[in-house]
Parts: C-alpha cells; structure tokens; sequence
C-alpha cells in the first residue's frame, strides 16, 4: 500500500515539475507577433489552400509583411474584396484581380467514350492508370474515378456522366485538383478565357476519332478561322493563346467535332 502511494505521489510531483518547466519555456520562447501580420491575416478566409502560391494563409500573411512588393491580391478563395482590405492595411493599391478557375481539357462523356473494360480495383485515377492506363478507350482522357473530387476543399469539382466537370461559381483555382490528375487534364485559365479546347488527345485524327466521337483531330479548320492568330494545332491538337483570344468563339463555330466550347453561347 505505501509503495503505491509514493508511485501516486512521485506521478504527481513529476507533472507538476513539468508544468512548471513547460510554463516557464512558454514565456522564455514566446515570440510576439507583428501586429501587421495578425490584421493581415484576420483578413485572409483561412483556407489554407496553397492558392496563392504560399504554403497557406500565415505564410502569406508573413511574406506580406516582410517583403511590401508583393501583390496583395494573390488570394483567389477571397477575391477582391480581401485584397482590398489587404491593400488598406499594406497601405498600397490592392490592383486588378483576374479570378481564375479550373477547367478539364476533356469531355469524355459514357456518351462520347467506351470502356475497355470494367474497372472493379482502388477506385482511385492514379491507381486505374496503372492498369492498362485506365478501363477509357482514350489514352489520354478522363479516367472518371474523382481522384480531382477527393482533393477539393470547396465542394467544386465532381465527375458527372464519366467525366470530372468543375463548378466555377465554387472554384478558388487553389490548384489541388490540377496537381493530382495523372493525366494531366486540369489546368488554371482566367475566368474570363470563355473559349476553351475540351480535349488531350494528341494521336493523329484516324486514332482519336476512333476512341472519341468528340476529340480534335487536328483539322486546323479552327487555326484557319481565327482573325486573331489565337489558336494553333500543335502536336495534333488545337491550342488557344488566352492573350490574344478574344472570345469571339469563331473556332467553336467552325469545329466540326465540337471540341472547342464558347461559354459565351453554352453557359456551360
């Protein structure tokens, strides 16, 4: 019985010896904050998405206040409205914000694509493509089993009639959906790009139509449309240059596989 209370006693004692010790190192350690960076980040919505190119909302917060030339509208998830606020404390002109957004560079619908096969393993894109490239008779589309949905933290990306289509009223191009698609489909467009190409497929046009009935063929019919020189076929597949396209969807109108989609006409 005594040696049971002086283990109690000893378990007692030696906690309160380390709260002591961990209270004193509290306050010896304590590093005081910069005021600036505790307004900056009240500011920014605590995403914690990487969007802006930073680890998260602290480290951009910091990298504001340690270095004034960095642009203060680089947080997509809140938009101009934070950036504004983060200007009025910085003290600058919070600047243009071009809101961007993801977009799938495929429309590989049931409809418009075959299966292989019945895929039954890891309902995972990067596992599927290990198998043959995935169960889709096109090499290069969506595998449609939402690896890009898993990642999402805004509710914006889903796969829909085989094929992952993103939500851009949700979007906050925070990027985690372009970095995990194995084949490289998603990427990030200015919200104001209204006219994309929504394919991948790079074989030549007798290969591709045979596993999609919506793939660019390479026709350059779109190349040859566009009073901007705004779009080129390269490596069998038409290209837009977002700088100098105008949105006019003339390349859109012209396809004749209805590839390339104008936002402008579709809403889509």
């Amino acid at each position: 019985m005594t040696n049971i209370i002086i283990a109690i006693i000893l378990v007692l004692v030696t906690g309160l010896l380390l709260g002591v010790l961990l209270s004193a190192a509290s306050k010896i350690f304590f590093v005081q904050e910069d005021k600036l960076f505790i307004d900056l980040r009240g500011e920014l919505p605590g995403a914690n998405c990487g969007g802006c190119g930073y680890a998260g909302c602290d480290d951009y917060a910091h990298a504001m206040v340690e270095d004034k030339d960095i642009p203060c509208n680089k947080c997509s998830v809140g938009g101009p409205e934070v950036a504004s606020k983060l200007a009025a404390l910085l003290g600058s002109e919070a600047g243009e914000s071009d809101r961007k957004v993801s977009i799938v560079a495929c429309d590989g619908k049931t409809e418009n694509v075959g299966r292989l096969y019945e895929y039954e393993g890891i309902q995972s894109c990067k596992a599927a493509k290990t198998l043959y490239g995935g169960n889709a008779a096109c090499p290069y589309g969506c595998i449609g089993l939402g690896d890009c949905v898993s990642v999402c933290d805004f509710d914006a990306i889903h796969v829909v009639d085989g094929v992952a289509v993103v939500d851009r009223d949700k979007c906050t191009a925070c990027g985690k959906c372009v970095n995990i698609c194995p084949n490289g489909l998603i990427s990030l467009t200015s919200e104001k790009s209204l006219v994309n190409v929504l394919c991948s497929n790079r074989s030549f046009g007798k290969d591709a139509m045979s596993v999609c009935k919506v793939s660019c063929i390479g026709c350059g019919m779109c190349e040859k449309n566009c009073k901007f020189d705004a779009v080129h076929v390269v490596d069998n597949i038409a290209v837009i240059d977002h700088e100098k396209c105008k949105n006019c969807g003339a390349c859109a109108l012209k396809c004749p596989r209805k590839c390339i989609i104008n936002r402008r006409v579709s809403n889509a």
